[in-house]
């Protein structure tokens, strides 16, 4: 029974006092004081890069007094990961842009705890990729010919692979798949394919393959020149007709796709175009017609009517001034190189450029450069240039 029950009020006040008395005298034991908690003597630390899938450890820290039980809690952003209770960290997806800190708790015997949260590491960053090996494209860098592209070997396999191919250094528009037709704006620059590879938790990629330099669909076979001449009273810009004939002899579409090459030279050459006036075109042969151009012999006649204004059919499907003329120089020209007229394959088609596109489509549309079919002259190769330069035979347009 306890001393309320056994003593009155009065005297038990006196009693307390009497007994705190006698404790202060010696004459009692004092009551136990209690265990003191374990002490940190030197804070633990996180060490370890706060980068996505790196292993982050905390140190146990200096505590007295020795043989103490130490437990481990991780937080992100103040708030306790569930289930991380060791001393390390693997972060994850979860951990991205944000501060971890951990705490240590030191017990001893006596169940006295102390904790000791350390300070914050962060905000953890995405990992980054490496490349091990480059992009790389395969297939013949030539007029028309497919490229394919591989994305390279990266460190982690990418979950998301993006191709850009460029053309000396600039996007190519609307090619951004792993194979890539080669176009007539490619010849004579430099292409390549710009990788961009993403994976979860890491920072987007970027590498480049090799550069690679167009060239025509086939090697130059053979080299011809030409000069350009004037018949009759010319209206048009000279310099603008010498200039797009030549482009029109360079461009990949063209005679230049059969592997002729045609250069232009001050005067002689092999053959000459001829900027004519209208009616001076049948001056060159009575098989001409000052309506259109013709060739005779060594003259390619460009008729200056039909360049500036285009014929009849090229207007009524309003197609561009600039496609007729090269229609017609490669119309004329190939009869130079030794080709005759042609007719439409079957309607809907393209024309062949040695139809007589001016006069009769038969069905076909107008096509200003030679068809694949078209761009093989054997007999040509067989009989010798000389032969078909200095022929006198006459081809209207």
């Amino acid at each position: 029974m306890g001393l309320s029950r056994r003593v009155p009020g009065r005297l038990r006040a006196t009693l307390v006092v009497l007994v705190a008395v006698a404790a202060s005298l010696g004459g009692m034991p004092s009551p136990a004081r209690a265990a003191d908690p374990p002490v940190n003597a030197d804070p633990p630390v996180i060490t370890g890069d706060p980068v996505f899938r790196e292993l982050l450890q905390v140190s146990d820290g200096s505590w007295t007094p020795e043989g103490l039980t130490l437990t481990y809690a991780w937080a992100r952003d103040g708030v306790e990961i569930a289930g991380e209770t060791g001393a390390s960290l693997r972060l994850g997806l979860d951990d991205l842009g944000h501060a971890i800190t951990a705490t240590v708790t030191a017990t001893d015997a006596d169940q006295l705890a102390t904790l000791v949260t350390t300070d914050p590491v962060g905000p953890v960053r995405r990992a980054t990729l490496t490349l091990e090996a480059p992009p790389e494209v395969t297939g013949l860098s030539r007029y028309t010919r497919l490229l394919t592209a591989t994305p390279g070997s990266w460190s982690r396999k990418p979950t998301s692979i993006r191709y850009r191919w460029l053309r000396d250094g600039e996007p190519i528009r609307r090619a951004t798949a792993a194979t890539y037709r080669l176009a007539v704006a490619d010849v004579g620059h430099r292409v390549r394919v710009r990788v961009t590879v993403r994976r979860e938790g890491y920072r987007k990629a970027r590498a480049l393959s090799p550069r690679r330099l167009v060239r025509h669909l086939v090697p130059v076979r053979r080299s011809v020149t030409y000069s350009v001449a004037t018949r009759g009273r010319i209206t048009a810009d000279l310099g603008v007709f010498k200039k797009q004939v030549q482009q029109t002899f360079a461009d990949p579409r063209g005679w230049r796709s059969a592997g002729v090459e045609l250069r232009r030279v001050a005067s002689g050459g092999s053959f000459t175009v001829v900027l004519a006036q209208a009616s001076t075109v049948p001056s060159f042969s009575s098989g001409c017609s000052a309506q259109w151009s013709c060739r005779v012999g060594r003259y390619v006649i460009i008729n200056q009517t039909r360049w500036l204004t285009a014929s009849p059919s090229w207007h009524a499907h309003h197609l561009p001034l600039r496609g007729y003329r090269h229609m017609v120089v490669n119309h004329e020209t190939g009869h130079w190189l030794g080709h005759g007229h042609v007719y439409c394959a079957g309607a809907g088609r393209l024309a062949p450029v040695m139809q007589q596109q001016s006069k009769s489509l038969q069905g076909c549309r107008h096509n200003s450069w030679p068809l694949p079919r078209e761009r093989w002259f054997r007999s040509s190769v067989k009989r010798g240039w000389s032969d078909l330069a200095d022929r006198a035979s006459v081809q209207v347009e």
